[in-house]
C-alpha cells in the first residue's frame, strides 16, 4: 500500500515475466502526495539514464537491431509510464498487459530513442528543478520545447511519427506530437509525416506539410527517402497546383518511384511495369506544361505513355487550334491563397478585327502580384477555335517577362475566356507593364465604357488591389483605355 500503481519494493517495474529494470531504489512504503510524479528525486532520473545505455551483445543469429529494439522496449517501461498517462495505464493500469514484450509497430527505432532520450533529459532537469523550486511548474513551457528540439525530437514527426496521446506530459501542448511543433518538417519528413498524418487522422498536421512541400518542393523531391513514400501520399502531392518546381523535373522524381515501387512489389522495372504500378498518379504529371524540347528529351522516350499519348502531346505542342490531351494543363502557379481577377470593361460590344496586330494594353498595380493569366473575348459568329499569343512585357525595358503560345476555344457567347501562362509573372508595385495578345481568328466580341482604375478587394481580408491602365503607344490594334480586348487579368496576391 502506498506505492504507485505497478511499482514494487525494489524497484521494478510492475507487469510480468521480468520486464523491468532492477534500478537499486526503495521507494518508501508511505503514502504518495498527490504530486508524486511532479516532484521525482534526482536519484531516480538518474536511474532513468541509465535505461539508454549500451545493448547487451546479441548472440546466435539475430540482427543486432532486433535485440537492441527489443531491450529498448523492456527496458523503457519506467520512463515511458513516469512520463505518459497513456504508457502508465498500459502498462500499470487495470487493463495492463502481461505481455513481455510491447509491439508498437507505428513507430519506427530511431525515431523511438529519440523520444526516450527527451524524456530522460526532460525528466532529470525537471527533478532537480522540483527539487530547488518545490510546488512550482519546473522549467517553463518555452525551456522544455527549447530542450526537446535540441535533442532531435522532431526526428519523431517524420518517419516516427507518434499517435496522439503517447507523447511525455510536460514536454509541451498535451495534444500530441503532432501539435507540439511550430515549424512545419521539412522535406523528406514532410512526405513521411504528412502519410503518418493520414494514418492517424491528423489533417492539421497533414495540410502542414503539404503546405511546407509546395515551399520546398525541389528538396523534398530529391530526398533519399522520397521513393518510400505509398502511392496514395504521391497522388496527394501530384495533385497540388502549389508546388514550386517545373513539370519535368516532377516527372523525373515519379519515374524513380516507380522504379522503387517495381523492386518492392518484385516487378521487373520495365517502362510497362512502370506505368502499371503508378496507376492513377501518371494522369496527374501536367506534361502540357513542359517545352516541346523538355518533353522530347525525357517523357516521350521514357516508354511510359503509350504511342497515342505522345502523338496527342506533340501535337499539343506543335498545332493550333490545340487538340485536346487527357493530361491537365492547368498551371502549378506555386502560389497560396484564392485565384482574383479584375474586369476593366463595364460593357460588351460585337465586331472586333484581326489582322496579325497585338492587342496592348499598358497597367501598373499597387502592390506585388502574379499575374497568372489574361480573360479574353470570344467569337461572334458561336464556338470557335483561336490561336493566341499572350505576353506581359516590362515597359521601360521592353523586356518580355512571361509569354504563352497557345489557344481557345469559346462558345459565341460575350464572355470572356481564360488563356494562362505557363508560370506566373511577378509584377512589382508602382511599375509600367504591357500586357499584349495577339489572336488568329475571326471577328470577336470587344469591350467598352472601359475603367481608368479597377480596384480589387479581397472579401477575407478587406485588402485592396488597384490596378491602373494606360494608353500603349504604337501598335495595339485599337486597343486603349475605352475599348478593345484583354478584358480581364487573373492574378495572384
Amino acid at each position: 500500500p502506498g506505492l504507485p500503481p505497478g511499482r514494487r519494493r525494489d524497484g521494478r517495474c510492475g507487469g510480468t515475466g521480468g520486464g523491468g529494470v532492477g534500478w537499486g531504489l526503495h521507494v518508501s512504503a508511505r503514502p504518495s502526495p498527490p504530486s508524486f510524479w511532479k516532484h521525482l528525486p534526482a536519484v531516480l532520473a538518474a536511474g532513468v539514464c541509465s535505461v539508454l545505455g549500451p545493448a547487451p551483445q546479441t548472440r546466435g543469429r539475430e540482427p543486432a537491431g532486433a535485440r537492441r529494439v527489443t531491450r529498448l522496449l523492456s527496458d523503457a517501461r519506467f520512463v515511458l509510464a513516469v512520463g505518459s498517462a497513456v504508457f502508465d495505464a498500459m502498462f500499470n493500469g487495470g487493463m495492463a498487459t502481461t505481455s513481455t514484450e510491447i509491439e508498437l509497430p507505428d513507430v519506427e527505432p530511431a525515431a523511438f530513442l529519440a523520444l526516450l532520450k527527451c524524456c530522460s533529459a526532460a525528466l532529470s532537469q525537471a527533478c532537480r528543478e522540483a527539487r530547488s523550486c518545490p510546488g512550482s511548474q519546473a522549467g517553463g513551457g518555452r525551456s522544455r520545447w527549447s530542450r526537446l528540439r535540441r535533442s532531435g525530437l522532431h526526428c519523431v514527426l517524420s518517419p516516427g511519427f507518434l499517435p496522439p496521446g503517447a507523447c511525455p506530459v510536460g514536454l509541451g501542448r498535451p495534444r500530441g506530437c503532432s501539435v507540439w511543433a511550430p515549424w512545419p518538417p521539412r522535406d523528406l519528413n514532410s512526405m513521411a509525416a504528412r502519410r503518418q498524418a493520414r494514418l492517424f487522422d491528423e489533417p492539421q498536421l497533414a495540410s502542414l506539410c503539404l503546405e511546407n512541400i509546395d515551399k520546398n518542393t525541389a528538396d523534398a523531391i530529391t530526398a533519399e527517402g522520397f521513393t518510400d513514400i505509398d502511392l496514395d501520399t504521391l497522388v496527394a502531392v501530384l495533385e497540388r497546383d502549389t508546388l514550386g518546381i517545373r513539370e519535368v523535373r516532377l516527372f523525373s522524381a515519379v519515374v524513380r518511384w516507380s522504379e522503387a515501387e517495381c523492386q518492392r512489389q518484385q516487378l521487373p522495372v520495365t517502362p510497362e511495369n512502370k506505368r502499371k504500378v503508378l496507376g492513377k498518379a501518371l494522369a496527374l504529371i501536367r506534361f502540357p506544361l513542359m517545352t516541346i524540347e523538355e518533353f522530347a528529351a525525357g517523357p516521350a522516350q521514357s516508354g511510359i505513355l503509350v504511342d497515342r499519348e505522345v502523338v496527342s502531346l506533340f501535337l499539343h505542342f506543335t498545332v493550333n487550334p490545340k487538340p485536346r490531351v487527357d493530361f491537365i494543363d492547368r498551371p502549378r502557379c506555386c502560389l497560396r491563397g484564392k485565384e482574383c481577377s479584375i474586369n476593366r470593361f463595364q460593357q460588351v460590344e460585337s465586331r472586333w478585327g484581326y489582322s496579325g496586330t497585338s492587342d496592348r494594353i499598358r497597367f501598373s498595380v499597387n502592390k506585388r502580384i502574379f499575374v497568372v493569366g489574361f480573360g479574353l473575348y470570344g467569337s461572334i459568329h458561336g464556338p470557335t477555335d483561336y490561336q493566341v499569343n499572350i505576353q506581359i512585357i516590362h515597359t521601360d525595358s521592353n523586356t518580355v517577362l512571361g509569354q504563352n503560345d497557345t489557344g481557345f476555344s469559346c462558345d459565341g457567347s460575350a464572355s470572356t475566356f481564360r488563356v494562362m501562362f505557363k508560370e506566373p509573372v511577378e509584377v512589382l508595385p508602382n511599375v509600367n507593364y504591357t500586357a499584349c495578345a495577339t489572336l488568329k481568328g475571326p471577328d470577336s466580341h470587344y469591350g467598352t465604357k472601359g475603367l481608368r482604375k479597377v480596384t480589387h478587394e479581397s472579401p477575407t481580408t478587406g485588402a485592396k488591389t488597384c490596378f491602373t491602365f494606360c494608353y500603349a503607344a504604337g501598335n495595339n490594334n485599337g486597343t486603349s483605355v475605352e475599348d478593345g480586348q484583354i478584358p480581364e487579368v487573373i492574378f495572384y496576391t
